[in-house]
């Protein structure tokens, strides 16, 4: 009887929102998997970041409505193998790195390998709020989605400027393997989810965002290349930030 009435418990709209939006992700991802077998790889780019999109909304959601769950976490972290580990690596796999072989395969294979080793850390650490790094604020390596924009990054650059360059198989190979260190190396990166705006500073906040969703709009793939060179001009920023907050916490 104890178990039917598990059983016959009802689910509100409110908990099972995150997972809607998880799912989503996830079939963004695999989308982007299609777009790509049939060639469009512009498609197949904009498909995974939507995905990650997607994914940050999840998590955001889940916080919002009160709704976090074992279940959810579960899901959330399948879903992001998938469309952050396999899908991103397959695409550039087809689009360039086929063209040398076994080690192009190999570079693929170590990639989303490296992004499970990843989200298996990340998920082994989720209740160790005392972790050093979580605790001032910052994430362990490269997050899960910033790691598969990082990997379609050539193939925006190569969508705009069209040398040929960046779609060289070996320039592309080279760059995933800083990317796969990125994603399993202990290099603390700002969580973005910790930043607050004062009241005083929201209007100024949100004519930057218009303006940035006006570039996005119209200038997609160069705002993406703008947006991860940004990103990796902060790393220097944040571990000199993060080691000031490391010996002010073993001070406490």
């Amino acid at each position: 009887m104890k178990f039917k009435g598990r059983m016959n418990r009802k689910l509100t709209f409110r908990s099972m929102a995150p997972n809607i939006v998880t799912i989503l992700a996830l079939s963004a991802g695999l989308t982007a998997l299609k777009f790509s077998l049939a060639g469009q790889f512009e498609m197949a780019a904009f498909a995974v970041i939507l995905a990650g999109v997607l994914d940050t909304l999840d998590g955001g959601l889940a916080r919002i409505l009160n709704s976090s769950s074992k279940f959810g976490a579960e899901l959330d972290s399948l879903s992001d193998v998938v469309s952050f580990g396999v899908v991103p690596a397959i695409i550039v796999y087809i689009w360039t790195l086929n063209t040398i072989g076994g080690f192009g395969w190999a570079v693929t294979l170590a990639f989303v390998v490296c992004q499970a080793l990843r989200l298996a850390r990340f998920n082994s650490k989720l209740e160790e709020e005392d972790e050093p790094i979580k605790s001032t604020g910052f994430l362990t390596g490269f997050p899960a989605p910033v790691g598969a924009a990082m990997a379609i990054l050539p193939m925006a650059l190569e969508f705009e400027t069209n040398t040929g360059w960046f779609q060289n198989p070996y320039v592309v190979a080279g760059y995933m393997g800083l990317v796969c260190f990125g994603m399993v190396s202990k290099i603390p990166t700002y969580s973005f989810k910790q930043l607050f705006i004062r009241k005083n500073q929201m209007v100024p906040m949100l004519l930057a965002v218009g303006l940035m969703a006006a570039l996005i709009i119209e200038y997609g793939w160069i705002m993406l290349g703008v947006t991860a060179i940004g990103y990796f001009a902060l790393i220097p920023l944040g571990i000199m930030q993060y080691t000031k907050l490391k010996k002010n916490y073993k001070n406490i």
